[in-house]
């Protein structure tokens, strides 16, 4: 069920009904409140695949015994095991259902690379659960962070159900600790009430639409409508067949420089566009969701972009893997092997492709070699801190993304080095069979981004929104309004449902 589909609207209205309608009282109406929200989210889910809803039944079960076990157990050892038995699982799932096929393939390629050509893999025809990437991690920071000893295990298994499965982000984040969440369930007396539980404020609903209108706008305006045709024209359409044609009419210089942009600004924009619709729709039923991005193509330099991109992966992978790893610590060489270890394995998460995982390779690449010129005498020169040397910084990290993100959008290597060579200009300077309407689009949807990220790269639109005249505001969401319910429709979905 996609935040841009009318079921979806449907979906929420009843949501909503249900939920502040009824007159809940006391501790035991707050009980039925969580419960109608957990029916709500598994229904939610099932709704792409309902067998799927069992998986997340199961890893919920499993880590909600297995974080009593640890803190239950007399011994390292017993503790040791039980976070063994979440990490099997959790990772078990996840790489049955999403790597499997990728290292069926590969160690058929390996076999017939020493001659045994006989040997021919079964065929794989097992659908990939929406949004597992995302509640696999969110679940194991739940049971690492009991292991550590930085959080208790809940007492309520209705709550801990409800935190795994919320429905506003479970398909594609953000990643939501258990910590920030669960304490969102606990019961919340009001002065002079006799109700308890959690509702939003006037002002906390109107923001919570509010940022539901805005993030609509960008996946329905400006990814799926501006970007997104241009993208998938230079690219192909996702799949291997349309990259292959794609590839076989040859990329120019502008072609390939305008397919990645537009690619660059729809990938923001549909990811960026959920996180703003979860976070908003969350806000409506009276939960804070954490920040997912902060206008990152105004990053200066690799480790502010991942500072201000997908924050809560990132935050995970330094919390959950780097630190562990040894994080700063030691010699360089072992930062630096920390740095692409991370990086590599933030790579695979997003996609069982060797694409991805250069990807990430490349951005580990990024991250060294940032840490590297910081060291440099020339890094602390005085030229950086002004705004055009600011300003060069922020349109070097930015084309250096750019470049990185033809991995993750090419089909194979090959279409990337084809896609490489043209942004180098060796492959002649034409439109590439683009229109002016195409560069036009592009220019106008990427611009648009860029500006809006330059402007807003050290406040929130909260606090630009709340010094703005109320008018203003009203309109621009009126105007918002509009263009989404006259964009034509969309079979686009939004791209993280893959990871």
């Amino acid at each position: 069920m996609q935040f841009n589909s009318l079921l979806f609207a449907l979906f929420f209205g009843v949501v909503l009904l249900a939920y502040y309608v009824p007159p809940w009282s006391g501790r035991a109406g707050w009980g039925m409140q969580k419960g109608l929200l957990l029916a709500f989210s598994y229904l939610f889910y099932a709704a792409a695949h309902p067998p799927f809803a069992a998986l997340l039944a199961f890893s919920t079960v499993v880590d909600w015994f297995a974080a009593k076990g640890m803190h239950r157990a007399d011994s390292l050892v017993a503790r040791r095991g039980w976070l063994l038995a979440s990490l099997a699982t959790n990772l078990g799932m996840l790489g049955f259902f999403k790597y499997g096929e990728f290292l069926l393939v590969n160690f058929a390629d390996a076999v017939h690379g020493l001659g045994w050509t006989g040997y021919e893999p079964p065929e794989w025809s097992i659908l990939l659960p929406v949004g597992i990437s995302f509640f696999t991690f969110q679940t194991l920071s739940y049971t690492i962070d009991v292991y550590r000893g930085n959080a208790e295990p809940w007492d309520s298994f209705l709550d801990f159900a409800l935190y795994v499965s919320f429905f506003p982000q479970l398909v594609a984040g953000p990643i939501v600790r258990a910590t920030d969440f669960l304490p969102q369930l606990a019961p919340e007396e009001r002065e002079g009430s006799t109700k308890v539980g959690r509702r939003a404020s006037g002002p906390q609903f109107s923001w919570g639409l509010s940022l539901l209108v805005v993030g609509l706008f960008e996946k329905v305006v400006v990814a799926d409508g501006l970007l997104a045709p241009v993208a998938n024209q230079v690219f192909g359409s996702p799949g291997a067949e349309g990259a292959t044609e794609r590839l076989a009419e040859g990329y120019t210089f502008v072609s390939a420089w305008v397919g990645t942009l537009a690619f660059a600004g729809q990938i923001f924009c549909d990811f960026a566009g959920y996180s703003t619709c979860a976070i908003g729709v969350a806000m409506c039923l009276g939960f804070a969701l954490p920040e997912n991005f902060r206008y990152p193509y105004a990053a200066v330099g690799f480790s502010d972009f991942w500072r201000r991109w997908h924050i809560s992966l990132s935050t995970w992978l330094r919390d959950y893997l780097y630190i562990p790893l040894g994080g700063n610590r030691g010699g360089r060489a072992f930062v630096y092997r920390n740095l692409m270890l991370t990086m590599l394995l933030g790579g695979i998460w997003h996609g069982a492709a060797w694409t991805f995982l250069a990807w990430g390779g490349l951005h580990g690449a990024l991250l060294i070699l940032e840490r590297g010129l910081r060291a440099l005498p020339s890094a602390r020169w005085e030229l950086w801190r002004r705004w055009y040397g600011e300003l060069f910084l922020i349109s070097v990290t930015f084309a250096a993304i750019c470049v990185t993100w033809v991995f993750f959008r090419a089909g194979t290597f090959e279409q990337a080095w084809s896609m490489l060579s043209a942004l180098s200009g060796a492959s002649g300077m034409g439109k590439g069979g683009l229109l002016l309407r195409d560069v036009g689009l592009t220019g106008v949807g990427v611009g648009g981004v860029l500006a809006v990220h330059y402007l807003l790269r050290n406040t929130t639109l909260e606090a630009v929104a709340d010094r703005l005249p109320w008018w203003v505001t009203s309109c621009t969401l009126a105007a918002m309004t509009v263009l989404i319910v006259l964009s034509p429709p969309s079979d686009e979905a939004f791209i993280y449902f893959q990871f």
